[in-house]
C-alpha cells in the first residue's frame, strides 16, 4: 500500500506502486525515493509515517517525520524552518549512538518539512506494560540501569530531550536494547532559538507531553532535571500501568500521589520521590546522582563497557544526515569502540568505586571480602523483588520472565538449568550461581556475567559477542565453538576451560589466562589469528 502524506487528504490509502494519490493528487514518492506505507501517529503540527526507501536495494524501512506549520504566515514558516533545522542538526550530532535512531535525510517540500530516520523494530515500554502488566521493582531498576546512561549521553551533548515517556522508549527486537526515539521536543542548550510571543503557534510542538513534563518545562523553561522528572513518571507508569492523567494529585502541592499504588522498598521509593520533586531545586540535578543513590554497583562494569560512547562524531557534518557517515555507527554497533576515560559511564563507574572505597575505609573493610556488606545489602534490597521473593528460578520461569521484558537475573541461584538454544541477549547475571548450567547454542550477546559462578557451564556454540565476564569463574567451562568476539574476560578464571574452536577476535583476555585454558588449531585468538601459535 502507498499512503498519502497530505494531512488534508480524505482517503490517504492508495494501491502500491502508483505515483500520485488517487484522492488528492499529491505525490506519493517523496524526494524521488521515499514511499510512505502507513501512518504511525498524527498531531496538530504533522505526522509520522512508516516508509521504505525505494532507491536502495531491498527497499529498507525508515520513518518519515513531517512537520507542517498551522499557519502560512512567513514568520511562522521561518520559525518552523528554524525548529526543523535545529532538530536535524541535533539528530545528526547524537545519532551515532547505537541506542538512538540515525538521521538518514531531511528536506523541505511545499512549506512542509520532512525528517527521515532509521526504523526501530520492537515494542515500546507502553506496549510491554499493556501486554504483560506492571513491572516489579527489580524490573524498574533494570530499566533505569539501561536508560539513565543513555539520558546522560544526551545531556553530555548539551541536549534536553523533553519528551521522555514509555511510548518513546522502544525495546529493539534484534538485541533487546532500549532505544530512545522522537526528538521532536528537543532543546539545544548550547544555542537555543530566541523565544518570542509569536512562537506560541509552535509551542505545542516542542513542549513535551503533559503529565510527563514538569512545571518548568510546561512554562518553556526546561533544564536537564526536567528529563529526570519524566524518567520518574515513566517509572511510576511501569510500576502501576497507569498514565499520569489517571493518577490523583495533591491539590496543595501539585505532586503526583503514587506511593499507595506501588510495592517497592523504602529506599527505592525515596529515590523516585526525589526524581519527582515539583521543585527543581529539590530534584536530582544529574543522572549520576540518581545512579549513585540507586546503588547500581552490580551494573557498574557493564555500564562502563557497553555504554561508553564518544561525545563527538569526528569528521562528520552535524547538519547533515548523510548515509555515508554510518561507518562510525556500525563500528559502535559491532562493539569495536573502546572505553573513553571521559565518557559518562566511565565517570559513573569511577564515582561508584570512589564511594565504595570511602565506605570501606569507614568500616575498616579491605581486601577481597570488602564487598560483603554491600552485597548482602544489595541482596536484601533487590534479589527478593527480582523474583517475587524467590532466590531461585526454574528454566521455564526464567524464559517467561525474559519474554515479559525482564533482563536482570543477578544474585540468583540458577544451578544446572537447561537453557540451551534460548535467546537471553542483554541479560545481567551478575554474581549469579550458574554452575553446570546448559547454555549450548544460546544467544547471550552482550550479557553480563560479572563475578558469576560459571564452573562447568556448557556454552558450546553459544553467541557471547560483547559479553562481560570480569572476575567470573569459568573453570572447566565448555566454550567449544563459542563466539566470544569483543567479549571482556578480564580477571576471569579460565583454568581448564575448553576454548577449542572458539572465536576470541577482539576479546579482552591475557595470554596468561589463555595458557590455563584448552585451545587447539581452530581457536581464533584476540588478534584474529588462528592456531596454537599466537
Amino acid at each position: 500500500m502507498s499512503y498519502c502524506t497530505n494531512l488534508d487528504c480524505p482517503k490517504p490509502k492508495n494501491p502500491p506502486r502508483i505515483t500520485h494519490c488517487q484522492a488528492c493528487g499529491a505525490e506519493l514518492i517523496l524526494r524521488d525515493r521515499y514511499r510512505a506505507l502507513r501512518a504511525l501517529g498524527r498531531g496538530g503540527f504533522g505526522a509520522t509515517f512508516l516508509a521504505r526507501d525505494e532507491s536502495l536495494p531491498g527497499h529498507p524501512p525508515c520513518v518519515i517525520k513531517q512537520l507542517r506549520p498551522s499557519a502560512d504566515a512567513q514568520h511562522i514558516l521561518d520559525m518552523a524552518r528554524d525548529l526543523f533545522q535545529r532538530e536535524a542538526k541535533i539528530l545528526g550530532k547524537i545519532g551515532n549512538h547505537p541506542q538512538l535512531p540515525r538521521l538518514l535525510d531531511y528536506f523541505e517540500t511545499n512549506n512542509e518539512f520532512f525528517l527521515v530516520q532509521e526504523f526501530i523494530n520492537g515494542k515500546t515500554l507502553q506496549q510491554e506494560v499493556r501486554g504483560g502488566g506492571p513491572f516489579t521493582e527489580a524490573g524498574v531498576r533494570q530499566f533505569l540501569s539501561e536508560a539513565l546512561p543513555l539520558i546522560q549521553y544526551v545531556h553530555d551533548n548539551k541536549i534536553i530531550h523533553r519528551d521522555i515517556k514509555p511510548a518513546n522508549l522502544i525495546r529493539r527486537s534484534e538485541d533487546k536494547k532500549l532505544v530512545l526515539i522522537d526528538f521532536g521536543a528537543v532543546k539545544d542548550k548550547v544555542a537555543p532559538a530566541q523565544e518570542t510571543a509569536d512562537q506560541t503557534a509552535l509551542t505545542a510542538y516542542a513542549i513535551g507531553t503533559p503529565g510527563y513534563a514538569p512545571p518548568e518545562q510546561m512554562a518553556m523553561r526546561p533544564v536537564y532535571a526536567s528529563d529526570i522528572y519524566a524518567m520518574g513518571v515513566t517509572c511510576i507508569y511501569l510500576l502501576t500501568a497507569k498514565s499520569p492523567k489517571d493518577l490523583d494529585y495533591d491539590p496543595t502541592t501539585g505532586e503526583m500521589m503514587w506511593r499507595n499504588l506501588v510495592h517497592v522498598s523504602d529506599h527505592f521509593a525515596d529515590v523516585l520521590q526525589k526524581m519527582l520533586e515539583i521543585s527543581v531545586r529539590h530534584r536530582y540535578q544529574s543522572v549520576e546522582a540518581v545512579l549513585r543513590d540507586l546503588d547500581l554497583e552490580p551494573y557498574m562494569d557493564s555500564l562502563a563497557q557497553n555504554l561508553a560512547f564518544p561525545n563527538s562524531t569526528s569528521g562528520r557534518d552535524d547538519s547533515k544526515g548523510d548515509l555515508n557517515s554510518s561507518s562510525n555507527y556500525h563500528q559502535l554497533r559491532e562493539g569495536r569502540n573502546r572505553e573513553s576515560a571521559s565518557s559518562p559511564s566511565s565517570r559513573m563507574a569511577a564515582a561508584i568505586r570512589a564511594r565504595r572505597e570511602r565506605a570501606n575505609s569507614r568500616t575498616g573493610n579491605s581486601g577481597p571480602n570488602s564487598r560483603q556488606g554491600m552485597t548482602t545489602r544489595n541482596s536484601r534490597m533487590t534479589s527478593g523483588s527480582r523474583s517475587g521473593g524467590k532466590t531461585k528460578l526454574t528454566a521455564d520461569e526464567l524464559k517467561q520472565a525474559y519474554a515479559k521484558g525482564r533482563r536482570d537475573f543477578s544474585l540468583l541461584t540458577l544451578f544446572a538449568l537447561d537453557l540451551s538454544k534460548v535467546t537471553l541477549s542483554g541479560t545481567s547475571f551478575v554474581e549469579s550461581k550458574l554452575k553446570k548450567a546448559n547454555f549450548q547454542n544460546a544467544d547471550l550477546t552482550g550479557a553480563n556475567f560479572g563475578r558469576a559462578d560459571l564452573t562447568q557451564v556448557a556454552l558450546r556454540g553459544a553467541n557471547l559477542g560483547r559479553a562481560y565476564f570480569t572476575n567470573a569463574n569459568l573453570q572447566g567451562a565448555d566454550l567449544r565453538g563459542a563466539n566470544l568476539n569483543y567479549a571482556t574476560l578480564s580477571n576471569a578464571n579460565l583454568k581448564g576451560a575448553n576454548l577449542c574452536g572458539a572465536d576470541l577476535t577482539g576479546a579482552r583476555v591475557s595470554d596468561e589466562q589463555l595458557a590455563t585454558a584448552r585451545t587447539n588449531w581452530a581457536t581464533v585468538y584476540p588478534n584474529g589469528k588462528r592456531g596454537l601459535m599466537r
